[in-house]
């Protein structure tokens, strides 16, 4: 028998894909038919990657050309998924007035970010520049302690006609902070979309002015929140920080990777190294290296990127932070200094970045585990 392609595209106008309001034929899912003898090659493309959807789909496809053209064809679907590209969290759309948007990561938790983040909010303003900080540490947000404002509320304030959140400041930044909307006695328990969702009101519900940085602190690892955070705004560049201990700088490796993989693609500034040495105050200047030494240097040497500075581990430096008035604060320390050298570092690789490169692009993710498939 002689099949025809026009029996086999009126059969398969019996065929719906789960979830779809057209057959496969007025749809287009089926985008190739070709017929050899009584073989039958039908190639479409589902949206539905489960087995379940493709498996139902072959047997329909394979059901309606038996049933209504001839039974003893030999069939063979190829099916290929193709998931419909959903639209960033927030599609073209940028923050009015923030000139440079700085994420603060860390491959690991407990190696000082938010410490390093506040110090460098706090020397930005001394230097004059118009800070805002951006806490995305959803499950552990601790800038509204180290900036003594844990018990205060971010105000309401008509902008244009529309209620906008004011950040709470001190010390000259502007501050934003799921701790500012939380129980602190309770832990905060929510899956992905409810973390993303908060940060897009504090970033596009707030009214955060004029500002020469935006400091993203974000949470320890590779996941969920980076990647919103990055789909939400254009990051200008991205600081990492890590102890020197193996174990930390592993992580610290998938940080930087991250951050430089091709749909990602944000410039990484350099790394810092907190905690780098110890010097008892009665040992003349003497360095123990409690977590080895020179880590983060070898790694920003061996990944190509700058080292912007190392920071000595100071009982100093946890007290300011527990007392809401971070060390930078102070003037002509050691660690003072060492924050002012770390961030003017900060500065200049920033400026080259804007001479060199284009601004960064909001990334736009492709697949559910936010790579390109290709």
């Amino acid at each position: 028998m002689k099949i025809q392609k026009e029996a086999i595209l009126k059969a398969l106008e019996n065929v719906i894909v789960s979830g779809e309001k057209h057959h496969i034929i007025e749809d287009g899912s089926v985008y190739n038919i070709n017929i050899f003898g009584d073989e039958v090659i039908v190639d479409i493309k589902i949206p539905n990657p489960s087995l379940q959807a493709k498996k139902k789909v072959e047997v329909d496809i394979l059901k309606a050309i038996h049933d209504e053209v001839y039974e003893k064809a030999k069939v063979k679907v190829n099916i290929t998924v193709e998931v419909p590209k959903k639209p960033s969290i927030v599609t073209d759309k940028t923050i009015p007035g923030i000139k440079n948007i700085i994420a603060i990561a860390s491959g690991k938790g407990g190696v000082g970010k938010s410490t390093v983040t506040a110090n460098i909010a706090v020397t930005l303003t001394k230097m004059g520049f118009k800070v805002g900080i951006l806490d995305a540490d959803i499950y552990g947000p601790s800038i509204p302690i180290m900036y003594d404002v844990a018990n205060e509320k971010p105000l309401s304030v008509n902008i244009d006609g529309k209620a906008k959140m004011k950040p709470v400041e001190n010390y000259g930044a502007k501050i934003l902070s799921i701790g500012f909307f939380t129980n602190p006695n309770e832990a905060v328990i929510w899956r992905g979309a409810m973390a993303s969702n908060a940060l897009k009101q504090m970033v596009f519900d707030a009214h955060w002015g004029e500002l020469d940085f935006m400091l993203i602190d974000l949470p320890p690892g590779t996941g969920d929140i980076h990647l919103s955070v990055m789909q939400m705004m254009p990051v200008t560049g991205a600081v990492i920080v890590s102890t020197p201990q193996n174990i930390a700088l592993a992580d610290a490796r998938r940080g930087v990777a991250m951050f430089q993989q091709d749909n990602i693609n944000v410039p990484v500034l350099g790394m810092v190294e907190n905690m780098a040495y110890f010097v008892p105050t009665e040992c003349n200047n003497q360095k123990y290296y409690i977590f080895g030494k020179d880590g983060a240097k070898n790694l920003a040497k061996d990944i190509n990127v700058p080292l912007l500075g190392e920071l000595p581990l100071e009982q100093s430096m946890r007290e300011a932070g527990d007392v809401g008035r971070p060390a930078a604060m102070q003037e002509g320390t050691a660690l003072t200094k060492a924050f002012e050298s770390l961030t003017q570092n900060m500065i200049t690789e920033l400026v080259k970045r804007n001479e060199s490169l284009p601004p960064t692009e909001i990334i736009k993710i492709t697949t559910m585990a936010g790579c390109s498939t290709k």
